[in-house]
């Protein structure tokens, strides 16, 4: 299959195109940054320099695509949120996925399945207990006061507009994802490894966690599947409280994990980055487990592990 991706030099990108080569599809990513991209990427791949905002370089990247998978957006974590930072993390993902849309729209023959990035924040903050299901109506669903929940509302509109080209689309609802020195465990690395580590605030919030090589293999299998379309919750079988992950990220690290952070804390570490970890939402991949997905990692132990297990054999891990 011939498969265009935006976000591809991303953390999830550079571990999803050699599965997909490997696999035997044919892949064109879509970058901003070719240096980088030639750094970071195998061979085999086909690299297209496009404008994330541009239609007709984006056309061009994906002219005879069968499958897009959209990933690009700002990383939430390399910086401090800014109100200007806010705007490029919206705009990278909104205006970005417009774009991609539109330029579809443009082609003689559109791509057959469009899956596109998006996040557990789509939900917002709940309660500990609530159960945050694909099947919920966006109306009947609080009003995302929530900054991510909003840009998620967005950034999943914007992809549905492709359902109108008759292209079955996947909105790709993902968890924490969990992989060493990326993402959300890098900002929480350094506090652990200094034996300061452990809950935040009460701990009770939920922790809707994936490792990355289920992120992977999930995004191949909806690809591959028809049955697959929608929401879909990325994240693992057993989400666990905020508490339980501080302790299983103790346990991989050889840590005490007991110290806890206050929020206010957190915030003045991090910046308003912090509510990504500070609140939380029980998010099980509810489609994935009907449809069959066949999960590698099934608890939170298991994936930490996995991934700091291999700093210890002297593995080579991506930075």
């Amino acid at each position: 299959m011939k498969i265009a991706i935006t976000g591809g030099t991303g953390f999830v990108g550079t571990r999803l195109v050699p599965k997909l080569l490997d696999a035997g599809h044919e892949v064109t990513v879509l970058v901003r940054n070719e240096k980088k991209a030639e750094e970071v990427l195998p061979g085999g791949v086909t690299i297209i320099k496009y404008d994330l905002y541009d239609v007709e370089s984006v056309k061009a990247g994906i002219e005879g695509a069968e499958a897009v998978i959209n990933m690009a957006g700002a990383n939430l974590f390399s910086k401090r949120w800014s109100g200007r930072y806010m705007k490029e993390i919206r705009d990278s993902r909104v205006v970005g996925t417009r774009t991609l849309v539109e330029a579809m729209g443009e082609l003689e023959t559109p791509p057959k399945v469009l899956l596109s990035a998006s996040a557990v924040g789509w939900y917002g903050p709940r309660d500990p207990e609530a159960v945050c299901r694909e099947d919920e109506y966006d109306a009947t669903v609080f009003a995302p006061r929530d900054y991510l929940a909003h840009v998620c509302r967005e950034w999943e509109s914007a992809a549905r507009k492709a359902e109108l080209l008759g292209m079955r689309v996947v909105r790709l609802r993902l968890g924490v994802v969990i992989g060493r020195g990326e993402g959300a465990l890098k900002a929480m690395e350094l506090p652990f490894k200094m034996g300061a580590g452990g809950p935040v605030g009460n701990g009770k919030q939920m922790f809707s966690w994936i490792h990355v090589d289920d992120v992977c293999g999930m995004i191949q299998w909806a690809m591959e599947n028809d049955e697959v379309s929608g929401p879909l919750n990325v994240t693992g079988p057993n989400p666990v409280s905020n508490k339980e992950f501080a302790k299983a990220f103790g346990r991989a690290l050889s840590r005490p994990a007991f110290l806890p952070t206050p929020v206010i804390g957190l915030r003045v570490l991090l910046g308003k980055v912090a509510t990504v970890v500070a609140s939380g939402q029980r998010v099980p991949p509810l489609k994935a487990e009907a449809l069959g997905y066949p999960f590698q990692y099934h608890t939170i132990d298991e994936a930490l592990q996995a991934e700091y297990a291999k700093q210890d054999a002297g593995e080579a891990v991506p930075a």
